[in-house]
């Protein structure tokens, strides 16, 4: 593969990946780890109207200074999430 090439290919997987880490997501809480500073939430899956079934409960850890206390199993977020350090992190997140 060419040099262009690989530098385009890149460029579209750098800004494919970044646009995604920019949509809010929302999901339900499905368990609270304080002591790790780990959250564990399984993301509501748009679509079909009446359907039932989540995505994968994922876990992510909670970046500093945010409402992370008051979460508990069951809650329902919206949340923002990157990845820092090849760790899922969120950076914003909002009980609804």
């Amino acid at each position: 593969m060419s040099t262009s090439k690989l530098i385009l290919a890149t460029a579209v997987v750098i800004i494919s990946s970044g646009a995604l880490a920019q949509q809010s997501v929302t999901g339900t809480v499905a368990k609270v780890d304080e002591t790790n500073g780990k959250v564990t939430i399984q993301q509501t899956q748009s679509g079909t109207v009446g359907t039932t079934t989540g995505g994968a409960a994922e876990d992510f850890k909670v970046q500093d200074g945010l409402l992370f206390n008051a979460l508990q199993p069951g809650d329902k977020v919206v949340f923002t999430a990157t990845e820092v350090g090849g760790v899922k992190t969120i950076t914003k997140l909002e009980k609804q």
